[in-house]
C-alpha cells in the first residue's frame, strides 16, 4: 500500500491538523525523510502553505489543533507542537502546549528543527528589529517600484509581509494592491 493510501485511511481522508477534506497532500515531518507513513502527516494545501512559510501563519486557522494535539500519531503531535510553538505569541497556544503530552523521543523529534531555525536566515528591519512573517512594516523612505509607475511613499504600511527564505535582505508584501519585493533596510517594524 502506498504512503498516501495509508495516510488517507489513517486520517479518514481529512487533514490531520484542521480536518479539511480539500487538496490533501502527504507532508514529510523533518528531519525525517518521509519514507514511511509514520514520518508523514496528511495535510491540506492551506496548512502546508502556512507551515512552509509561503503564506503567513493564520492563528485562527490553527485553532483546530485543540483536537490534533490528542492524535496518537507522533508525526501529527510533532507538527502540532511546532505550529503551536511558532504561534507562541498567541495567548491560547501556550495553554494547548501545556496540556500536550509527547513521549520523550517524540519531543526530541519536535524540537529538532529549533536548532535548525536558530541558524537560519534572520530578517531585520532598518533598526535591527527581527521581522517575522505576518508582521506589519512601515516604509522609511519613498521607493520606486521597478516595473511599475508606482512610487511607494514613506510612512506607508505594508501588512502581512512574507520573508524570503534565502536572503535576509528581502521581504515581500502588497503596496497599493501590487505584490512587491522590498529591501529590509527601507522598512521599520510596527509594534
Amino acid at each position: 500500500m502506498s504512503i498516501e493510501k495509508e495516510l488517507m485511511e489513517r486520517a479518514n481522508s481529512a487533514c490531520e491538523l484542521c480536518t479539511s477534506i480539500e487538496s490533501l497532500n502527504v507532508f514529510a515531518v523533518t528531519p525525517k525523510t518521509g519514507d514511511y507513513s509514520e514520518e508523514c502527516v496528511l495535510i491540506c494545501q492551506t496548512c502546508q502553505s502556512q507551515i512552509e512559510g509561503n503564506e503567513p501563519m493564520n492563528p485562527n486557522h490553527f485553532r483546530s489543533l485543540n483536537d490534533a494535539i490528542w492524535n496518537p500519531e507522533p508525526a501529527v503531535q510533532v507538527t502540532s507542537w511546532r505550529i503551536l510553538n511558532e504561534l507562541k505569541s498567541e495567548g491560547w497556544t501556550g495553554d494547548l502546549m501545556d496540556m500536550m503530552y509527547m513521549e520523550p523521543e517524540t519531543e526530541i523529534w519536535a524540537k529538532a528543527v529549533l536548532e535548525e531555525k536558530a541558524s537560519a536566515v534572520v530578517h531585520r528591519d532598518s533598526n535591527g528589529v527581527i521581522l517575522e512573517a505576518g508582521d506589519t512594516v512601515v516604509l522609511t523612505q519613498d521607493l520606486n517600484v521597478k516595473g511599475a509607475s508606482l512610487v511607494a511613499k514613506r510612512g506607508m504600511a505594508v501588512r502581512r509581509i512574507s520573508l524570503d527564505r534565502d536572503n535576509a535582505e528581502y521581504i515581500e508584501g502588497k503596496v497599493d494592491g501590487q505584490h512587491v519585493v522590498i529591501l529590509t533596510k527601507f522598512v521599520k517594524k510596527m509594534k
